[in-house]
């Protein structure tokens, strides 16, 4: 039977907290004494592609559930919370670099108010790791003193992402890599697509649920990974790297910005609707300023989509070297890159396993740079630049 906790794929702990939990939480709003299961705060982690929000978003449905057991996932309380229309379930997931001190503020005056349909009033916000300090100190004060129906639900790749005042106030539950396999289950299941293309795909995404179901539902999106993750394996020479790496900060580019600018129409054309105008109308300067806001946070988004672009790149290119390295040494596991087994071996063949830990570092090395905001352009021609071969043969004469 399909309910709430279906799609938390591969996660048999972090559902029983959470399962025990919203027993718990039914045992309180009916007069019970809580048995120590539910708290008003809690912070998920897990690496990125757990499904973090998927359970988040279960948990917040298994609160507002009218059934019994807590979580059936097709009454009325269910549905509206996964869909994001429950009236109590607030869902918070920035698109730009940061969380505004604006939005939290917004969210610790709604934490206040008591539930209007459901049980409890449930805030999620599935970018915690996304507040400054000043604003997660902000939050820090809505979670020391939380109304009596009022749960945070914070998501975040690891519980260092938060302020420890944070931490130490919250009931932790980290999620864990899914099996491959369980990836693929999910995605034959939700999507109806074969399952040697459902486990292609979850082994190329590295078990990452979103991703996975994207490249098995893509062939245009399986071709463009390929190309990418392919392009550096080209470069023999120092001109070459600079060619490969204004390709992929192109590509990076060129996908954020599609992307972007198709819904940022939608956004300007929706919030002119609401306030009751058109972009051929003559706009009052309150409105006009909303729009630059608007389109300033556009313009946000459009920079953390490029980074993820490319950081989603690296990423891609660690499993390829990840793969030559596990051939090189015969480590006797599955690759990650089953289409591309022939360059896999000839890159193995071709240079040495030191070689290979070098550009794996290059590319780590790549991907922390990127973090800390380093021109994109540069951190790739320095990435592709260690990663020719040339670059392997002075490195092995040491």
């Amino acid at each position: 039977m399909t309910t709430v906790w279906s799609d938390v794929v591969d996660q048999p702990d972090a559902v029983t907290a959470f399962r025990s939990a919203a027993e718990d939480a039914r045992g309180i709003v009916a007069g019970r004494a809580p048995l120590g299961h539910m708290t008003h705060a809690w912070l998920i982690t897990g690496p990125p592609g757990s499904g973090r929000s998927t359970a988040a978003r279960a948990f917040a449905a298994a609160l507002q559930c009218d059934a019994q057991p807590p979580g059936c996932g097709h009454c009325t309380g269910c549905r509206t919370a996964l869909a994001g229309s429950h009236a109590d379930v607030t869902l918070v997931a920035t698109e730009r670099v940061i969380i505004s001190i604006a939005e939290v503020a917004g969210l610790v005056t709604e934490a206040q108010q008591a539930p209007s349909q459901g049980r409890w009033r449930v805030i999620v916000v599935e970018d915690a790791d996304r507040m400054v300090e000043q604003t997660s100190n902000l939050l820090l004060k809505a979670i020391e003193e939380p109304p009596p129906r009022t749960v945070w639900l914070l998501c975040t790749p690891s519980a260092a992402d938060v302020l420890p005042t944070i931490r130490s106030r919250c009931r932790h539950v980290n999620l864990r890599v899914p099996a491959v396999s369980e990836v693929a289950d999910l995605i034959v299941r939700r999507d109806g697509v074969d399952r040697d293309t459902a486990m292609a795909a979850a082994a190329m995404a590295q078990s990452h649920i979103g991703l996975a179901r994207h490249l098995a539902t893509s062939e245009e999106a399986r071709a463009r990974r390929r190309r990418l993750i392919t392009r550096p394996a080209t470069v023999r020479s120092v001109s070459d790297a600079v060619i490969v790496a204004d390709d992929l900060v192109t590509t990076a580019k060129d996908d954020a910005r599609e992307a972007n600018e198709r819904r940022s129409a939608e956004e300007k054309t929706e919030l002119l609707r609401m306030l009751g105008y058109t972009e051929a109308t003559r706009m009052p300067a309150h409105v006009r300023s909303q729009v630059r806001a608007l389109e300033q946070n556009q313009e946000r988004r459009a920079t953390r989509l490029q980074r993820d672009a490319l950081d989603r790149t690296l990423i891609d290119l660690l499993s390829l070297y990840r793969d030559v390295y596990v051939t090189q040494t015969g480590a006797g596991v599955d690759l990650v890159n089953v289409d591309l087994v022939d360059l896999v071996h000839s890159l193995a063949e071709e240079s040495t396993p030191q070689l290979t830990v070098f550009r794996l570092d290059a590319i780590a090395a790549a991907r922390r740079r990127l973090a800390h905001n380093v021109t994109p352009l540069l951190v790739m021609e320095a990435m592709t630049i260690a990663l020719r071969p040339q670059q392997g043969a002075e490195r092995r004469g040491r």
